[in-house]
């Protein structure tokens, strides 16, 4: 949403997220117990929730790390981002959505850092270490230039590859596979580069 959406919430919050359930939603309670919503948080006392399969659940992402680890990775993003001809902005949307630029994160499936390597994928690519963030933001860079060369540019078929591999794709006939996962994660994906994008 271009302008960003913030209610008041005085009632069952199970009502109201699966409404905003394309957006990345954000909490805050304010001194008087009242609940906000919004997918714009204005500052660091909002916390993202996350469906899992408890419910709506606070992310224990800490965004005062988000935003150090943005400025701190952010030279290797771009020098990653020259040599295999990509804009910096798709590289933070990817890393946001991927790892909220964690180099230590680790998935349930086992994928690895700010760019979350499998291991297959870091092998082919030559990363032997998947937590040394300048291996692993190259790593992923050159895997997402070729998806791209490989789809013709097209961003969203690129993104989708990354998500569920080349051959998902490929099998679905070049189309953005039927998986609710993908789908999800090539919309949050194109948000926050549509999002950088302004910024940079």
């Amino acid at each position: 949403m271009k302008k960003g959406f913030s209610f008041f919430v005085i009632f069952s919050l199970f009502g109201v997220l699966p409404i905003l359930a394309g957006a990345d939603i954000f909490k805050y309670v304010d001194q008087y117990g009242r609940v906000h919503l919004t997918d714009r948080p204005r500052h660091d006392g909002y916390r993202q929730l996350v469906k899992t399969w408890k419910g709506w659940e606070e992310s224990k992402v800490d965004f005062n790390s988000v935003h150090r680890n943005r400025k701190k990775f952010s030279p290797t993003i771009a020098r990653a981002a020259k040599v295999h001809r990509l804009p910096p902005a798709l590289l933070h949307a990817v890393i946001t959505a991927e790892s909220a630029y964690d180099p230590e994160a680790v998935s349930p499936a086992g994928a690895v850092g700010l760019m979350q390597l499998m291991p297959g994928t870091a092998k082919r690519y030559g990363v032997r270490n998947r937590r040394d963030p300048n291996a692993n933001v190259v790593g992923g860079t050159h895997y997402l230039r070729d998806l791209l060369n490989m789809f013709d540019n097209n961003v969203a078929l690129a993104l989708a590859a990354y998500n569920a591999g080349e051959n998902a794709v490929i099998n679905h006939g070049h189309r953005i596979p039927p998986y609710k996962e993908t789908q999800t994660y090539v919309r949050r994906v194109l948000k926050y580069y549509n999002d950088y994008k302004k910024q940079m």
